[in-house]
């Protein structure tokens, strides 16, 4: 029996200013921004650490799977009756994750844990890497879930696992971010699917800057929209339909070198 896909998927973002490890005012900020979304989304992403910012620090801000932001993210996702997703700093075991939170509106939730530390700036030294890609299902669609630096190592994301969309949640700085926008683009091209980076804005407790720059671009390496560094909401719709005859005129992921990856 062939699985129910809905054709049109309508996807939502926030662009927004993270206040330092305050997961009451982000998160207040955040129900504050959601009237400005039209009626009909299926899912929302929030950015990278989006209760604290890019924090080193996790002892003094990380939550457990039965937190705070886990339980307002279940209300969230069921009130709105759509899938919400976003990373936060999480409580693993005797150590710490920079984990990717996928609330679903019938009480599931899926989480990815980032395998690429951003060691450039420490976070190996205070954060577990995730050992294993995740791809999750939301109204027949597939989407694979990312976290900021991962968007650099192509190998992580190739799309062998036959998704739809790549989702990249991000604290991405305003001194690489042309960066960000390149990227984004050719891991949209490479692997022949949707792909959505979700950065912030504003200045963080160690003085970086970002500027943004969230965007979504389509399987064939077009920007469908393309923000720069305001605050505020975005919002588009994916095409099933458009995405699979892309793939089927010209069907290059056939052609990808077989290897594994360990």
């Amino acid at each position: 029996m062939a699985q129910f896909i809905q054709q049109k998927l309508g996807i939502g973002w926030i662009q927004f200013d993270i206040a330092w490890h305050n997961p009451e005012e982000n998160q207040s900020k955040i129900e504050k921004l959601l009237p400005l979304f039209p009626g009909d989304l299926d899912m929302l992403f929030l950015p990278e650490m989006f209760t604290t910012g890019f924090s080193m620090d996790p002892a003094a801000c990380a939550q457990s799977m039965t937190g705070r932001t886990v339980q307002w993210m279940y209300a969230l996702a069921s009130e709105l009756e759509i899938l919400v997703g976003g990373s936060a700093v999480i409580r693993a075991g005797d150590g710490f994750v920079n984990r990717f939170l996928l609330a679903f509106p019938d009480g599931r939730l899926e989480y990815y844990d980032k395998r690429h530390l951003f060691n450039h700036a420490g976070e190996g030294d205070h954060y577990k890497p995730g050992d294993s890609r995740k791809v999750v299902s939301y109204k027949g669609w597939r989407i694979m879930p990312q976290i900021c630096y991962d968007l650099r190592f192509p190998v992580w994301s190739r799309n062998n696992l036959g998704y739809d969309m790549l989702v990249y949640v991000a604290n991405w700085p305003k001194t690489r971010v042309h960066h960000w926008d390149r990227l984004l683009l050719a891991r949209a091209i490479e692997n022949q699917s949707y792909a959505l980076g979700v950065n912030r804005i504003g200045k963080d407790a160690n003085r970086l800057e970002y500027t943004g720059h969230s965007g979504l671009a389509s399987f064939d390496g077009q920007w469908i929209t393309h923000a720069g560094a305001e605050e505020s909401v975005f919002w588009a719709y994916l095409d099933h339909d458009r995405l699979s005859d892309y793939r089927d005129t010209f069907a290059f992921l056939r052609d990808q070198d077989t290897f594994l990856i360990q």
